[in-house]
């Protein structure tokens, strides 16, 4: 059975920012221990992701037709 190419792009955009968003639950859990350091860190992490996020969404990859 063949399926779209559009399908296993969602399907590997989801698998990734899904993996990525996983990072979040222990970078909160520490955030005391990591300091100012570890939030800036996770901030810079943050707008990589949305920035990428927002590219995925421009091109389209991110529509079901």
């Amino acid at each position: 059975m063949k399926f779209d190419v559009r399908y296993y792009l969602v399907a590997i955009l989801f698998i990734l920012f899904d993996l990525e968003i996983a990072f979040l639950f222990p970078w909160a859990v520490a955030l005391k221990e990591i300091g100012p350091v570890g939030f800036w860190a996770m901030m810079i992490f943050l707008a990589i992701l949305v920035v990428g996020f927002v590219y995925e969404w421009k091109k389209g990859a991110l529509d079901w037709e």
